[in-house]
């Protein structure tokens, strides 16, 4: 089929494509890859009996049979802060690094931009790195110079991550006196090793002057002592809007009213969904409150919160919490890798998980039987039992039955040979009774543990990580050797 697609008004591309995929999936996934796209967008025709005007592709029967204009409009997505002054939010909204989607992420930049001091710093550190440059000479600190630039640095790294690791701190010391090469330490080997450690100091210095002017994120984790202290509950998945704190003018009492309002719009038969987002948006910081600080129950979650279970609200609740698109980063990242992880689990025939699941591709080729076999042969590829997360059932067994003692999982359930719904399990408790497939359900299932704050399952701990730090590429910076290694080995050209 020949398409004329128009990208831009200054850019418009001639493509044919000589098997047109039979679905709307395979066929954006065509064109994403014919034409090198990135993130989210739309496709639009021109639709003969509208006179040629616009209309979104939904289905492939919409096309002409031979040519046809097609329009690529991108998808511009809304970061969702809260108003607070001194929440991670505020702190980070302008400062943190954008990938390659332009949403935002939690990971510091590589290498780390040292940003500008006071006026007065960077005077004495020219005159320091003219001087250094010259003749080698080393810059003599004062107390309260020292002091600035670690206050600025603390701030700065606070704004991607309250709790930074080791490596952070390295690469911050690093960036330091590369940039200004007067500030290295006499007598070490890098010069930047005691600038590292002050930098640890500063930071905990500095998350105490945030607990004490009132901000959720760390008051959360300050210790207290005896057997009943809190356990510490920081962002453990690379959240951007972990805890947030109220909207400024705002108290619980406020949000608790928009909280009922929402309860009582759910029950309405026409809902309206653009004033149930806006209420979810500025309701946020209560949710995530209740559900950090209390841990409730899924069940008690989905009586206080209905709409946080509808498909549409666990995307902008994952977009609330990382800045990123769910499905966009999901399928993106699961399309980039997914040649790749079929040659591995062909390479692996001795599994016998991976045999079976690849003997389907004899029978179904498509890009979403293709999704289906990476993401259910990830577990056996790392030689984790997938048998109490991911379950397949008959129609007729008792789902109350099957669900016990399943903590966290996907359920797709057959009549027969034939795949009739897939569903995800919470807590012993079916949550979405009816998911598109199998990859969808698991792209849901990791917005629902990042919106209510569940752990991932033990037995599929390295299974999610891969999910999250290389197919969603979030807090893809610091993860276990194992997943490091399967990385590494997507990306080479070779077995």
């Amino acid at each position: 089929m020949l398409l004329r697609i128009i990208l831009r008004e200054d850019d418009i591309r001639k493509v044919n494509i000589e098997n047109l995929p039979e679905n709307v999936d395979e066929f954006y996934l065509t064109i994403k890859t014919k034409l090198g796209l990135e993130g989210d967008f739309v496709l639009q025709y021109q639709d003969p009996d509208f006179g040629n005007d616009l209309c979104n592709l939904s289905c492939m029967s919409e096309l002409p049979k031979e040519k046809a204009t097609l329009k690529v409009c991108t998808k511009v997505r809304e970061c969702y802060h809260t108003d607070s002054t001194l929440g991670t939010a505020s702190l980070s909204s302008s400062s943190l690094e954008e990938g390659p989607s332009g949403l935002k992420t939690r990971q510091l930049p590589q290498p780390f931009v040292i940003s500008a001091f006071s006026y007065d710093v960077e005077l004495k550190l020219k005159q320091g790195n003219e001087a250094y440059n010259r003749d080698g000479t080393l810059l003599d600190i004062s107390k309260n110079m020292k002091s600035d630039i670690l206050d600025k640095l603390a701030e700065a790294m606070y704004a991607y991550n309250p709790y930074p690791t080791r490596e952070d701190f390295d690469n911050v010391a690093q960036a330091l006196v590369q940039k200004h090469p007067c500030l290295k330490e006499p007598g070490s080997d890098r010069g930047w090793y005691c600038w590292k450690f002050s930098l640890q100091f500063k930071m905990a210095n500095f998350r105490q002057k945030l607990r004490v002017a009132g901000c959720s994120e760390v008051m959360i984790n300050a210790r207290t002592s005896g057997p009943h202290s809190k356990k510490l509950k920081r962002a453990k998945k690379s959240e951007v809007n972990f805890l947030p704190d109220f909207p400024d003018g705002k108290a619980q009492c406020d949000l608790e009213m928009e909280r009922s309002a929402l309860v009582v719009e759910m029950k309405k038969r026409k809902i309206d969904w653009k004033q149930t987002g806006k209420m979810m948006t500025s309701t946020f910081p209560l949710r995530r409150k209740e559900i950090i600080e209390d841990e409730p129950f899924v069940g008690q979650v989905k009586e206080r919160w209905p709409a946080l279970f509808t498909e549409q609200q666990i995307e902008a609740e994952f977009a609330r919490l990382t800045s990123v698109d769910l499905k966009s980063s999901f399928f993106s990242g699961l399309d980039q890798y997914l040649t790749r992880f079929l040659e591995l689990y062909k390479a692996k025939s001795s599994i016998v998980g991976l045999t079976r699941l690849m003997s389907c591709l004899n029978d179904d080729s498509s890009t979403q039987t293709k999704r289906t076999i990476v993401l259910l042969g990830l577990p056996h590829f790392l030689k984790e039992d997938p048998s109490r997360v991911f379950k397949t059932i008959q129609a007729t067994d008792d789902q109350a039955t099957v669900c016990k003692g399943m903590k966290v999982g996907v359920l797709m359930v057959k009549d027969g040979e034939e795949d009739i719904a897939t569903a995800v399990v919470l807590e012993e408790e079916v949550i979405l009774p009816e998911v598109k497939d199998v990859p969808h359900a698991i792209a849901l299932l990791m917005g629902l543990l990042f919106a209510l704050n569940i752990d991932y399952p033990k037995e599929l701990r390295y299974t999610f990580e891969v999910t999250q730090k290389v197919l969603m590429n979030i807090g893809g910076g610091q993860c276990s050797s194992l997943v490091h290694g399967l990385r590494n080995r997507l990306l080479r050209k070779t077995l």
